[in-house]
Order: structure tokens, then sequence, then C-alpha cells
């Protein structure tokens, strides 16, 4: 699903080159937020220790 995302969003910008610079200006955005940066890494660190309790069973 992810890689379908993706490729969704490069052929967008290949077809419409104004989408890059909109696209540039979302994600600046969203990064100069702390709480979507911290919601990223929750998410991210949640993922791994759902791994981790798995492995340890």
């Amino acid at each position: 699903m992810k890689a379908i995302l993706f490729g969704v969003s490069l052929g967008l910008l290949l077809l419409w080159p104004a989408a890059l610079s909109l696209t540039i200006e979302v994600l600046a955005y969203l990064v100069a937020q702390p709480l979507t940066v911290a919601f990223a890494l929750g998410l991210a660190a949640g993922a791994q220790l759902h791994r981790a309790r798995r492995w340890a069973r």
C-alpha cells in the first residue's frame, strides 16, 4: 500500500511540476511542528517496541 501511494505521489509530481513546491512547503511546515515530529517518532518507536515484544516471547 505504501509503495502504491508513493508511486502515485511521484506520478503526480511528474505530471504537475508545480505540485513539487507545494509538497516541499507542506513537508517543511509539518517538520517545523514539534507535535507532528513527536507523533511520527512515536509511531516509529511503537512499531519497533511491538516487534521486540513479539521476539522476546
